[in-house]
């Protein structure tokens, strides 16, 4: 039996959605907070437990039955540590085989300051004496073309990352890798770190715009400070705009770069470039 928690989110989806290719629909089981939000997944045959990051009892019965966990980093920044820990705490207790993590890349050496809770988060686990694997996943391209729509509207994509290249991939690259550990037999303790097969950066993300949409795109590189400020000033909160200006700050020290392509040989397949999540964004825009 599989369980992934946090399955109603977008990288959730994707994993179960892959996992149904090769495993039953009863042997896969969502854990999310409302299972309103999953009504589709259990109309395809998918179990549907309900359970939270901070309540460790209803975790460990929503874990019931479970040999093989994925446990999605939780999105609560600052919270993370003691959530992960609760729900490792109940997977031990409910006699989960496996538990398989994302972390982020390069996480005991990032210069980012989202590396803090996953490197405490991996050292739960080690302590936990659950045979473990660790994905250490890499920027997904969809961080950056969210906003693509506001990048169209004033040609500019904001950063502070300066000539750091990013090895980002699909959100969908990584539930591939997720779900491939899933299944791997002897997944127990590894540390995988995945990144897209090639790198950019944020100047050469903006000409990819520029060059597809027709319209002028540059990117505009700017101090730490004065991007979070401007992440500010779009509505963002304080907290979650420092956490993105730093992990730009990051990448300009390469803490987004890999070139190890392990994630293209975990899915036996290339990852997705960024000139093609471009492409799909743009596609996905509505019509002018």
């Amino acid at each position: 039996m599989f369980a992934i928690t946090g399955a109603s989110g977008q990288l959730g989806r994707l994993v179960i959605a892959q996992l149904l290719k090769t495993v039953p629909a009863s042997q896969l089981i969502a854990i999310v907070r409302k299972p309103s939000s999953v009504v589709d997944l259990a109309a395809q045959g998918v179990q549907v437990r309900q359970a939270d990051y901070n309540d460790s009892g209803a975790m460990q019965a929503a874990l019931e039955g479970v040999q093989r966990l994925l446990l999605i980093s939780s999105s609560e920044i600052g919270q993370r540590e003691a959530q992960h820990r609760n729900v490792i705490q109940a997977a031990k207790a409910a006699g989960v085989q496996l538990i398989a993590y994302t972390s982020l890349l390069h996480a005991d050496r990032s210069p980012l300051a989202l590396a803090q809770e996953h490197v405490a988060t991996e050292q739960i686990l080690r302590d936990s004496g659950i045979a473990h694997a660790i994905l250490r996943n890499g920027w997904y391209t969809e961080n950056y073309l969210g906003s693509l729509p506001v990048v169209l509207q004033y040609g500019a994509v904001l950063g502070a990352s300066g000539e750091g290249r990013i090895s980002s991939a699909s959100r969908a690259d990584y539930a591939a890798a997720a779900a491939a550990v899933l299944q791997d037999a002897n997944a127990g303790g590894k540390v995988l770190e995945l990144a897209g097969d090639t790198s950019y950066s944020l100047g050469e993300l903006a000409a990819e715009i520029a060059a597809q949409s027709g319209k002028p795109v540059q990117f505009q590189n700017m101090p730490t400070a004065a991007y979070q400020a401007a992440l500010e000033s779009f509505g963002l909160p304080a907290g979650f705009a420092a956490l993105l200006a730093d992990s730009d700050e990051g990448a300009s020290k390469g803490g987004l770069f890999d070139d190890s392509h392990t994630l293209s040989q975990l899915i036996g397949r290339s990852t997705t470039t960024m000139a093609a999540s471009v492409t799909e964004a743009l596609a996905a825009l509505p019509a002018a």
